[in-house]
């Protein structure tokens, strides 16, 4: 059973507001509401053991990857000609292929949607490593959805999962790095509540690594004032490309146990870094034709 909601009434409407139409945050939106991915992102700063950016094809539906990186203008152009085709997006993301927020482009872009499309909401995924510096700036720009990838809470795990870390320059490897992104991580989404914000933490289920561990992430985000949690399945590659995939079973255990901490998130499709449309009928960018509609 998920957990019981929050009691406050001024938290309740700032999380109504934001996740009344957005497809990955609410129970049934999805049905009624799309989402375009800009893939304007692609430098990363957090080498994450499950991730490999390197291939693409216009069949692969996995997080990281997209056909192009598109600049800030060619983004906008591109939104507004995908909302001819499908209006019912409601929501621009930004999922890579690298990381949103160490890009400046991510900020141009939002830029540029407020002035021409002012009716989509902006929504950020990240590693969390720069949330808490780049905050104003997503504040002022009014962010009011965030994604945090958040995989552990204890060192001794996190170090089986991430590789190094570069920040303001300098590159951290082993113990160091797990602990500054852990931190950064803890410390944004604990600045993004307080902004009024409503963070998403997704969590990577990795059998062998964290599946035990996980419900403590789930109570660790849920005590920072996190409003859900996406448990999603590992996709062997890169460093866990010898890992098994969990099957639903394993999948479905491991969100009942985060549950009850966190209400849990169900819907998600491990979306490619330039998915648009609706969940349930996801089309890359590339794939559409956008004088025509798909080929």
């Amino acid at each position: 059973m998920d957990a019981e909601p929050p009691d406050d009434p001024h938290v309740e409407a700032a999380e109504e507001s934001a996740t009344a139409d957005h497809p990955c945050y609410g129970d049934g939106t999805h049905k009624e509401f799309g989402r375009i991915h800009l893939p304007v992102a692609p430098d990363c700063n957090v080498s994450c053991g499950y991730c490999d950016r390197r291939f693409d094809c216009p069949n692969e539906n996995r997080p990281g990857v997209s056909s192009d990186v598109l600049s800030p203008e060619e983004a906008v152009d591109r939104v507004g000609e995908i909302l001819d085709e499908e209006p019912r997006i409601t929501v621009a993301g930004f999922a890579g292929p690298g990381d949103s927020l160490a890009n400046e482009e991510t900020f141009e872009t939002l830029e540029l949607l407020n002035e021409r499309h002012p009716q989509l909401k902006g929504c950020i995924s990240t590693n969390g490593l720069l949330l808490p510096d780049r905050i104003d700036r997503l504040d002022r720009l009014g962010v009011e959805t965030v994604t945090v990838t958040v995989n552990a809470v204890d060192p001794a795990i996190g170090e089986e999962i991430y590789g190094g870390v570069t920040y303001d320059g300098t590159v951290y490897q082993g113990a160091e790095a797990f602990q500054l992104l852990l931190f950064q991580q803890l410390r944004g989404i604990r600045t993004a509540v307080d902004r009024g914000m409503v963070v998403k933490v997704n969590s990577i289920l990795i059998p062998g690594v964290n599946e035990d561990h996980l419900p403590a992430v789930a109570e660790t985000a849920a005590d920072l004032g996190a409003y859900v949690h996406n448990v999603t399945p590992l996709i062997p590659m890169a460093e866990f490309a010898e890992h098994e995939s969990p099957d639903h079973q394993q999948v479905a255990a491991v969100r009942e146990a985060c549950g009850g901490h966190l209400n849990q998130f169900r819907n998600c499709q491990q979306c490619r870094a330039d998915a648009a449309g609706m969940l349930a009928d996801d089309r890359s960018l590339a794939s559409v034709n956008v004088s025509g509609g798909q080929p």
